[in-house]
C-alpha cells in the first residue's frame, strides 16, 4: 500500500501541509489581515473581494466557499477577521469552521477598537496558533485520503495530447489507490459532456452530468449568443485552438479512464471517492478556489501558454504542454509534458507527475511555493452586486 506523509487533524482528514489561515469575511477587513500576515510571517492571508453585497444564491456560495477553505485539510487553525457590519457574519463562520475540530479564533475589528488595535491582537493570536501547528509531526498514511484537484489554464493546442492525459493517468492512478479526483470547469466540457454521461456510474449521475454541462451551455449562449462556440480565451486561439469542443475534448481527458462517481456544486466536499465533477467556471482563479473549498489538499494545473499562479493554502503543482514553454518558464513549471512530442511516452510522462504529485504530499514545495505566487482568493460568483 502507498503512502505519503501528512498532518491528521481532529475530524480524522489528513492535511500535507500545516497552515496557520487568516480569512477576513470581508474585503473591508483585508487590510487587517495583511497587517497580521506581515506581523507573523508564515500564516497566509486569504484576501479577497466579497463578504458584503450580495444575497440569496451568492451569499449561500461565498459561506459555503469560506467556510470550507477553513475546514481544508491543509489548514491546521483559523483566525476569522470580521468587520462587524458586513452580510456575511464571522460567527456562523466560525462555527461552521470549528465542526473540524481545529482551533478557530475571531477578530471583530469594530469592537477591538479600529485595524491596528485588532492587528496587534490578531498578531498575537495567529503567533499562538503559529506556534502550536508547529508541535504537529507527519506521519503515514494510506493514499486513500488524498483529494487531487485537476485545473487548466492558458491552454494551447497541445495541452489536449500532451500534459492532459499524462495528468490522466496520474487521476486513474490516484483513483485505483482509493483516493479521490475532482475535475472542474464546467464551461470547458461544453461539447464533451455525452463523453462523460457514458462513463456515470449511475444513470443518476448521468443525468446530473448533463443536468450540469447543459446549464453551463445555456448561459454561454445567452452571455455571448452566436459567439458562444467561441467560449475560449484569446491565450487559448493564439495557441492553436479552435473552438471549445476542442478544448473541452482537452480538459475531461485530465480525468483520466475511470468512472464519475458523483457531482457536485461549486466548493462542495464530496462524499464519494473516485473521479468526482464539480459544477464550476472556467476562470482559473475561481476554479482554484472551489477546489480548495472542495478538500483538495493538492491540485495538477496544466498549461500551454503559462499560468504561475498558486494558492495560498494548496500546493499547485504546474504542467507544462510543450518543451518551448518550459524552458522560458522553468522556475514556474514543475513538470515538462512537453517532451511526449520529443519521443517520451505519455506513461513515462504520466509516471513523471506521479512521482512530483508524491514529493508535494511528502513535503517537497511547488515552483508557485517557492516563489511566492499564491495568489489571492477568488470567489466564483453567480448573480450581480447590489
Amino acid at each position: 500500500m502507498e503512502t505519503f506523509l501528512g498532518y491528521e487533524r481532529p475530524d480524522g482528514s489528513v492535511g500535507i501541509r500545516n497552515h496557520v489561515a487568516v480569512i477576513p469575511t470581508v474585503s473591508c477587513a483585508n487590510g487587517v489581515a495583511g497587517l497580521i500576515a506581515r506581523s507573523v510571517p508564515g500564516v497566509a492571508a486569504l484576501y479577497h473581494g466579497h463578504g458584503c453585497g450580495r444575497a440569496g444564491t451568492d451569499l449561500d456560495l461565498h459561506m459555503r466557499t469560506l467556510a470550507n477553505l477553513g475546514k481544508n485539510p491543509n489548514v491546521a487553525a483559523v483566525l476569522v477577521v470580521g468587520l462587524g457590519c458586513e452580510v456575511i457574519k464571522a460567527e456562523i463562520l466560525v462555527s461552521s469552521m470549528a465542526e473540524s475540530g481545529k482551533p478557530v479564533e475571531y477578530l471583530n475589528i469594530q469592537k477591538e477598537g479600529g485595524s491596528r488595535r485588532t492587528a496587534a491582537k490578531g498578531a498575537e493570536i495567529a503567533a499562538r496558533l503559529l506556534q502550536e501547528a508547529g508541535a504537529l509531526k507527519r506521519k503515514p498514511f494510506p493514499l486513500e485520503m488524498i483529494t487531487l484537484g485537476l485545473e487548466c489554464g492558458g491552454s494551447d493546442a497541445f495541452s489536449g495530447v500532451t500534459a492532459n492525459p499524462a495528468v490522466g493517468l496520474a487521476a486513474d492512478w490516484l483513483v485505483r489507490a482509493g483516493g479521490t479526483v475532482i475535475l472542474t470547469e464546467s464551461t470547458e466540457m461544453i461539447g464533451a459532456g455525452h463523453i462523460l454521461e457514458r462513463r456515470a456510474c449511475s444513470p443518476e449521475v448521468a443525468e446530473r452530468v448533463a443536468g450540469m454541462v447543459s446549464r453551463a451551455e445555456k448561459r454561454t449562449r445567452e452571455i455571448l449568443g452566436p459567439m458562444a462556440w467561441m467560449v475560449i480565451a484569446p491565450g487559448n486561439m493564439d495557441g492553436g485552438m479552435s473552438s471549445i469542443q476542442e478544448k473541452s475534448l482537452g480538459c475531461i481527458v485530465k480525468g483520466g479512464s475511470t468512472a464519475v462517481t458523483q457531482v457536485v456544486d461549486y466548493a462542495q466536499v464530496p462524499d464519494s471517492k473516485g473521479l468526482v465533477l464539480m459544477d464550476g467556471p472556467g476562470y482559473d482563479t475561481e476554479s482554484l478556489a472551489g477546489l480548495a473549498a472542495a478538500g483538495a489538499q493538492v491540485i495538477i494545473f496544466t498549461t500551454g501558454r503559462g499560468n504561475p499562479i498558486g494558492f495560498p493554502v494548496v500546493p499547485v503543482v504546474k504542467a507544462a504542454s510543450n518543451s518551448r514553454l518550459y524552458r522560458a518558464m522553468e522556475e514556474d513549471m514543475d513538470v515538462n509534458a512537453g517532451t511526449v512530442l520529443e519521443g517520451k511516452s505519455l506513461e513515462e510522462v504520466g509516471k513523471e507527475i506521479i512521482a512530483e504529485v508524491k514529493r508535494v504530499l511528502d513535503g517537497g514545495r511547488t515552483k508557485a511555493e517557492i516563489n511566492d505566487q499564491q495568489g489571492i482568493l477568488c470567489l466564483y460568483t453567480a448573480g450581480p452586486s447590489f
